[in-house]
Order: C-alpha cells, then structure tokens, then sequence
C-alpha cells in the first residue's frame, strides 16, 4: 500500500503562488488537478475557500486534514488497448474504451473497487464499472461502454480508481477523443467483433466435429 503523502512539486506550487488570480473557478480546477482528481469541485471549494482562497495553503491544510496513516490501494496505468485506438469516431456513435492497468502496490485490493469517472466529458450514461480485486502485480484489461458526442470536436474525460469506501487511488485515466463525421473508430471496433465472431464459431465447429468423430 502506498501512503497518502504527496511530494507536490515545490517550483509547480510556486508558480501557482504567483498567479494572483481571483477567478474562484480557475482556483478550483487547479486544486482539483494538482490532487488528481482526489476531491470533487465542492471539497477543492471548502478548502480554498478555509484559506482565503490561497491555493498552496489549500493543499497543505488539505493534506494536514487527511491522516498520515491512512494507506490506499495502488494502481499504475499500464496503457490503452482499445481497438482502434488513436482514430477517429463519428457523432453519436456506441464505442468500448479498454485500458490495461496493474494493482503496483504490495497486498490485493479490497473487495468491491471500481473504476469511476471523476472529471470531463463522460460519454454516455455509464459512470462507473466495477473491477475484481487484483493480486499483487496482476495485470486486467478494464472496459467501459461509451458513446461520442453528437458534435464534432475534441473531447476528454478523466476516470480513476476508488473504493467502496468512496477513497480514489492510482493514477488518472485520460479518454482524449476525436469525433469527426469520417471517424472511423465505430467500424474498425463492428469489424473487430465481427472477426472474433466468425473465429469463434469456427472454433466451436471444430471442436464438435473433433468431439463426434
């Protein structure tokens, strides 16, 4: 397990120091990034707004709230193995995201974790999925059920790790996503399955002939 100490780096926080801005919602998304998507908007609010809105103040009373003897889980992001990665999709268009991630840490999972959408555009209604626990260095494929935006554009979305306990961990999962009307990412994934079906069916003919002679 991997502790909740976080080594912010200090030449980062300066700069952010030295912004000077009074834009609460540019604070907010800050906060919420330099954290890793750890508190939703409202807690990066509560905070900021317990130090006058002073965002290296916000983090370290955030930290100094949190216990440093709480441990969480630990989870690496592997990388991204959906079919067709890195083309395009049309608007509207049924899509799966699969991404490879490993349990980095020293002991299983608890029971009950999932894989959650934290930030972003979400595309679709799904929000979260759940994950098995993982052995220590175990490797699973995790896949998301999805649908692009009806407008083209570029689109993106940040999901993590989190428990049944509501406590996020590993690192963030980025969907960055190209919707274009020539987009090709629907077919190539139709195709996909289309092959797989047809091996497969093959597959189990002959096994059955195999079996019956």
């Amino acid at each position: 397990m991997e502790g909740m100490d976080v080594d912010l780096d200090p030449e980062l926080m300066q700069k952010f120091s030295c912004l000077g801005t009074t834009d609460k919602d540019v604070l907010i998304s800050e906060f919420q990034r330099l954290l890793g998507f750890q508190l939703n908007p409202a807690g990066c609010a509560f905070f900021l707004d317990m130090t006058n809105w002073n965002l290296q103040a916000a983090i370290g009373a955030y930290y100094d709230f949190e216990s440093p003897n709480i441990s969480v889980p630990s989870m690496s992001f592997v990388e991204d193995v959906t079919i067709g990665e890195g083309e395009s999709i049309p608007p509207d268009t049924q899509f799966i995201k699969t991404w490879r991630i490993q349990n980095s840490g020293a002991e299983a999972w608890p029971p009950g974790v999932c894989l959650k959408y934290v930030g972003g555009d979400q595309f679709g209604h799904v929000n979260m999925v759940m994950v098995r626990s993982l052995e220590p260095q175990e490797i699973a494929d995790v896949s998301v059920q999805m649908c692009s935006p009806s407008r083209a554009g570029m689109y993106q979305g940040q999901w993590r790790m989190c428990t049944a306990t509501g406590l996020y961990y590993g690192d963030v999962i980025w969907v960055i996503l190209s919707v274009e009307v020539g987009g090709l990412l629907g077919v190539t994934q139709q195709l996909s399955s289309f092959r797989n079906g047809v091996q497969h069916t093959a597959t189990s003919q002959a096994v059955t002939q195999t079996t019956y002679q």
